[in-house]
């Protein structure tokens, strides 16, 4: 390497911010160096990469430029600011040792499926590694999943314990080498080893390849719970009915659908109907379950999705689960490995004591995992301007990409989410980090992972809260644990103003928008259950500017359970009557006088509250069509009805969209909102039944009348407040068909439509909500909302009959 000249001669100190550690990225900057011919050194640090550089001017400056722009494929680089320091006629570059003396402030790469070069070796049978289960390169394999702390190195990872043999300690060292710091690197010398076990946890003798073993097992039908990355599945084959069944009946999850695992691309499009998108997606380094049209000949036991259109379907993205899917020759059932509503098993001991009622055998190894992560699940749609899934599930392969937000945090936050799909966030500065899949925090054993995981993020990324957030319903446990955090401040949050603001934040929003946010329950300002709100604000502060025109919810949780209770309110309501006729789906399905006894709550209000619930709307005209009257999971007869939806119908029935004052007699604050009433559209549901029509008509219509009457509420609100854009939130919008005629009607209208696209429409993505709004308080943005101008003209909705949605 030739010095340059010294008055060509340039030196600079580089700060490289993002996913910039356990991705490549050092051996990356030591060849570019390299290659230009400069010197210096480059190192990791807690912020993430530091480096100097000297050498020609147009060399050094060329250099910067080639950073961000040919980093490695995981790399996120998220700035480069350079400092022009004094030429020292330095020669060589290094990679120099990690430091570490500062807060944490390096952003953790998320675990990453198998890359095609460690596969190639992987099923090549003269490498060194061939059927090696754990192997890796710098380029993929488990990293949030086994970090215990940042820098991102060896001694902070689980892999600590296991010491690298010296050919795998040259490839380490090495910066030429794909394997240079990759701190999982290992071999089967030296590194981690899986075997088969007991239901006791005695290592199966006489098997030799386990994972070979493992597939052995499934074909003969058995039950094998398998460790993963980020815990524990239970796995079986999916063309066995009686397997299928054998596991519902253990794991006590009745209807809910199982995620499969197919062997290769082609093979799940023999499965499913994939899309050019969904294909990208099942092929993408985050290898999520992606939500695809079941194919009519599908080799698949229909207990795996029972009355459902779609299977969940994703592809092997660990080595171990490459060999298993190849040597088993065929797709499996991989689920979750728990019992219905508990969290994921993801250490050994655990596993064995809670699944050794459900798994025959036991596929272990002897990497230890600290953080257990579910897999993220997708559904495409074409409602999103930029292309993007709707996250129905956002963990492993997405957890912990931190999320930029709109507004600086002035303080350290932490969010502690909902109850139902629960996430926690972390935030400081202008950088958010929204946790992993939770689930439904109703246990103890929900609430520890909840509790471990909030403290796991506040160790690796030094965020030491001084504010709390929580949603405002007093008996979630996410707000009890708030509320008993010592030391710190707290603010409660609406549970639907998180919604929009979440959904605001991700694209970068700090102005007033109009929220459309639908979902099954939410605490209400008023103290009333709320769940179809027409909000009009941004991420300060909000206001209700429409709402569902408001049934009782008769014995409270009792109704989410079973749907036929709503169609007694819905029906008193649109009806009038304090004993509405049980209808003709519902006969033999709820007795008489259980029928009278909901409708005497529904008269009297006891254990009954009011409620606006978009979900519990969609749970009451599912049962009066005779699609699901009780459910077994959260959402399944929503999800049911979507499924028999004919996606050709165009028509609708009526749904008008009110004034206020004129769907509720009593004063109220919000006299400028807007009342859907569905109360037509329930009569006009009805009849429609009685007239002979087919239920797959009437769901397509119901939907339809929803999308349209959204559309016209939001553009009416929003042209009285001189707002340009939608923005539709809420567990509700995962169906979509809603979302996506939602969309198209509002932008016909001329509006902006923003979607959750980096997190779920769901409660998943509260959290990320609450950091929102409580930074945006603390900023102080004072958005003041523009005073409300009549429209001159509403639009009409057609009173009766059904019409074509123009």
């Amino acid at each position: 390497m030739s010095a340059a000249p010294a008055a060509t001669r340039r030196r600079v100190r580089a700060r490289v911010e993002g996913v910039v550690q356990g991705v490549g990225f050092r051996p990356f900057v030591y060849r570019l160096a390299h290659e230009l011919e400069l010197a210096g050194y480059v190192l990791n640090d807690e912020r993430g990469v530091l480096l100097e550089a000297e050498g020609d001017r147009g060399r050094v400056a060329s250099f910067l430029e080639r950073l961000p722009a040919e980093a490695p494929p995981l790399a996120r680089v998220q700035s480069v600011a350079a400092d022009e320091l004094e030429p020292q006629g330095e020669r060589g570059f290094v990679i120099a040792a990690s430091e570490r003396s500062g807060e944490p402030e390096a952003l953790v790469s998320p675990d990453t499926a198998t890359c095609d070069d460690c596969l190639a070796e992987l099923f090549d049978p003269g490498d060194r590694r061939y059927r090696y289960p754990f192997i890796n390169c710098t380029n993929c394999g488990p990293r949030f999943t086994i970090v215990r702390g940042v820098p991102y190195d060896r001694p902070l990872t689980t892999m600590a314990g296991f010491e690298m043999c010296e050919r795998c300690r040259t490839e380490y060292d090495d910066p030429l080498d794909r394997r240079f710091h990759a701190q999982p690197n290992a071999c089967p010398e030296c590194g981690p080893r899986a075997w088969l076990a007991t239901r006791d946890g005695a290592e199966v003798g006489g098997t030799g390849d386990a994972v070979r073993a493992a597939a052995a097992a499934l074909l003969e039908g058995r039950i094998v719970a398998v460790k993963g990355i980020g815990g524990f599945h239970l796995a079986c084959r999916a063309d066995d009915e009686e397997a299928v069944t054998a596991l519902r009946s253990r794991k006590h999850r009745e209807d809910k659908p199982f995620a499969m695992m197919a062997p290769d691309l082609d093979s799940a499009r023999r499965l499913v109907e994939l899309t050019p998108s969904e294909e990208e997606l099942l092929l993408g380094p985050q290898r999520p379950i992606v939500i695809a049209p079941r194919r009519p000949a599908a080799a698949v036991a229909d207990s795996v999705a029972p009355r459902s259109r779609d299977l969940g379907v994703m592809l092997p993205y660990s080595p171990l689960h490459h060999l298993l899917l190849a040597d088993a020759g065929s797709a499996l059932v991989l689920t979750s490995g728990n019992v219905s509503d508990e969290p994921i098993a993801y250490r050994d001991d655990e596993a064995l004591a809670r699944l050794g009622r459900i798994a025959d055998l036991f596929l272990v190894h002897d990497r230890p995992i600290e953080t257990r992560t579910d897999d993220s699940v997708l559904r495409a749609h074409a409602a999103a301007a930029s292309g993007r899934p709707i996250l129905v599930r956002r963990s492993r392969g997405y957890v912990p990409e931190s999320l930029e937000l709109p507004v600086e945090c002035h303080r350290p936050i932490l969010a502690c989410g909902a109850e139902l799909k629960n996430t926690f966030a972390v935030a400081k500065g202008a950088r958010a980090w929204v946790g992993h899949h939770i689930g439904d925090l109703e246990n103890y054993e929900t609430l520890v992972s909840f509790t471990e995981g909030v403290q796991h993020f506040e160790r690796l990324f030094s965020v030491e809260p001084e504010l709390v957030a929580h949603d405002l319903h007093p008996e979630y446990l996410s707000t009890k644990y708030a509320r008993e955090r010592p030391g710190v401040e707290r603010v409660g949050i609406q549970h639907h103003h998180a919604h929009l603001a979440a959904c605001l934040a991700e694209h970068g929003e700090t102005g007033s928008a109009i929220g459309a946010i639908y979902d099954g329950t939410g605490w209400g300002s008023d103290g009333t259950v709320w769940g179809g709100e027409l909000l009009a604000g941004g991420l300060e502060d909000c206001k209700r500017v429409g709402f569902l025109f408001p049934v009782r919810l008769p014995g409270g949780e009792a109704a989410i359970r079973e749907p036929w209770r709503m169609v007694c309110a819905w029906l008193a309501a649109a009806q009038g009557e304090e004993r509405p006729a049980l209808p003709p789906a519902l006969r033999g399905e709820v007795e008489e006088a259980r029928w009278g006894e909901v409708c005497e709550l529904v008269r009297s209000g006891v254990a009954s509250p009011i409620t606006t619930s978009a979900g519990r709307l969609f749970d009451a005209a599912a049962a009066i069509c005779g699609v699901r009257t009780r459910v077994n999971y959260e959402g399944q007869a929503a999800i049911e009805f979507e499924a028999v939806a004919d996606p050709s119908e165009a028509g609708c029935y009526p749904l008008p969209v009110i004034d206020v004052g004129s769907a509720l007699s009593a004063k109220r604050d919000d006299r400028d909102a807007l009342v859907l009433d569905a109360r037509v559209l329930i009569r006009a549901l009805v009849a429609d039944l009685g007239g002979g029509a087919d239920v797959a008509q009437v769901s397509a219509r119901f939907h339809n009348s929803i999308a349209a009457a959204t559309a016209e509420a939001c553009a009416t609100q929003a042209g009285g407040l001189g707002i340009d854009r939608v923005a539709l939130s809420g567990g509700v919008f995962q169906n979509r068909l809603l979302l996506e005629r939602t969309a198209a009607a509002l932008r016909e209208r001329g509006l902006r439509v923003l979607i959750p696209e980096r997190l779920p429409p769901n409660d998943g993505g509260i959290a990320c909500g609450q950091v929102a709004v409580a930074a945006a308080r603390l900023a102080g943005l004072n958005q003041v909302m523009p005073a409300y101008q009549s429209p001159k003209k509403r639009p009409r909705t057609p009173s009766s009959g059904i019409s074509t949605p123009r």
